[in-house]
């Protein structure tokens, strides 16, 4: 198991900060967890299950 900051979250999904939060808030997202005062990160395997939905909808689009 292990803990991405945002900035590894932005660079493995290619998404801005600000769509992170928004799918986020929108539930399109996996959620953060607290680590702290001002620190926050994401699961790691949350993250690379999220992809693989993103995938897995190309495809079934493309059908």
């Amino acid at each position: 198991m292990r803990f991405l900051k945002l900035k590894e979250v932005m660079q493995k999904t290619a998404l801005s900060r600000s769509t992170i939060y928004r799918k986020m808030n929108n539930d399109e997202f996996p959620k953060s967890i607290c680590l702290g005062d001002r620190a926050v990160a994401w699961l790691e395997s949350e993250v690379d299950e999220w992809m693989g939905t993103v995938l897995q909808n190309r495809n079934i689009d493309l059908s």
